[in-house]
């Protein structure tokens, strides 16, 4: 028998760990490594010191006295950035034309949102109780920023503006897309070939156009074939255009994900005695959507950045509520700072979804 002690003499080395292990092995492991490393970080340094002194050592936070339009201190020489202009304007870039004495509403709708995408991250959520959780914070926010109700002043929807409506636009955007996208889904995958080519159709003329022309067809054409008496606020159309053209690039997407199953499962299921339904919700969807979520990510991410287009057609985003912050004459030339603010949110927002798809890429993986 083998004692303790020779087994743990037996035992390899272990492998020496810590930051400077980290840097030689990946960085400084040979000759060639280490000229790149080199070039590299003094080519950081190089435009690091000039963007880190406008921005910081020659910026300009606050503006002195109570004239609040007088920039002059923004405007000498030696000036770097007007980050003042951030502190005098964040409300306006935030809820856009929004009455001021009421942005609490938006402020809280927002918090909302932020709820809401929590709590579907969440697992114990998972399940028919999501869809409630969402339908109840839909019609919270959607009574918070129209108010109306609960003795809310009411606000038409042309003074809704900023972020909220980003966030609206977005979200109600990505819900419509999901249950239209996999509907197109099987149906291209339908073995009525009358099916098919309507799927085709609707796919390949949305993927055929620009957004920024399906956002003008969605404000311009559509209400004119609308019955007389109904109408449609520019909002809700651009929902509608969003969703249904998010819906097009989706379902090619889950597409893919079917494909990749095969048919072995769907006739293991057959021979189970599962329909045609229940096949792909409890058998083939989930897993289809496992392996397409990547790519859902990224397209996720990306219309949440596109949704700035609909400034094209007059609707107050958070990208065109930057732009119009520094419309006066008084904060003209500051249009860098405002649009900083602005892409600092973005990347706030895109860098939680990059992240969580990726965790949730890995949780859902770990039995494979």
């Amino acid at each position: 028998m083998t004692s303790g002690h020779d087994v743990t003499s037996r035992l390899p080395p272990a492998r020496p760990t810590g930051p400077i292990v980290w840097l030689a092995r990946n960085l400084f492991n040979s000759p060639a490594s280490t000229l790149v490393t080199v070039g590299m970080l003094l080519l950081i340094l190089l435009i690091a010191f000039p963007i880190l002194r406008w921005a910081v050592v020659d910026a300009v936070w606050t503006l002195p006295g109570t004239a609040i339009d007088d920039t002059a201190p923004c405007r000498t020489e030696s000036a770097g950035a007007c980050w003042a202009v951030i502190g005098e304007k964040y409300r306006f870039i935030l809820f856009g034309l929004y009455p001021f004495g009421q942005q609490w509403r938006p402020a809280l709708a927002v918090m909302l949102f932020l709820g809401i995408f929590y709590v579907s991250t969440d697992r114990r959520f998972w399940g028919e109780g999501i869809a409630l959780i969402w339908v109840v914070a839909l019609g919270a926010i959607y009574a918070l920023m129209g108010g109306g109700v609960l003795g809310l002043t009411p606000v038409p929807e042309n003074r809704w503006g900023g972020l909220p409506v980003t966030l609206l636009l977005t979200t109600t955007g990505i819900v419509m897309a999901f249950p239209i996208a996999i509907l197109v889904a099987l149906g291209r995958l339908s073995n009525n070939s009358s099916l098919r080519l309507v799927c085709l159709l609707y796919v390949e003329t949305i993927r055929g156009v620009p957004l920024i022309s399906v956002l003008f067809m969605a404000s311009v054409l559509f209400p004119l074939f609308l019955p007389e008496g109904m109408e449609l606020s520019k909002l809700v159309r651009a929902q509608l255009a969003i969703g249904f053209f998010i819906a097009a690039y989706l379902s090619e997407i889950i597409r893919g994900g079917l494909q990749t199953l095969g048919n072995g499962q769907t006739e293991a299921a057959a021979a189970l005695g599962l329909g045609y339904w229940r096949t792909v919700f409890l058998i083939r969807l989930p897993q289809a959507l496992v392996v397409a979520l990547p790519p859902i990510v990224s397209l996720v991410i990306g219309f949440f950045k596109n949704t700035s287009l609909v400034m094209t057609i007059g609707i107050f985003d958070l990208l065109n509520a930057a732009k119009s912050a520094v419309a006066e004459p008084a904060w003209q030339g500051f249009g860098t700072e405002a649009y900083l603010f602005a892409a600092a949110i973005y990347f706030s927002f895109c860098l939680a979804m990059s992240r969580y798809g990726l965790h949730l890429e890995r949780t859902t993986n770990r039995g494979r």
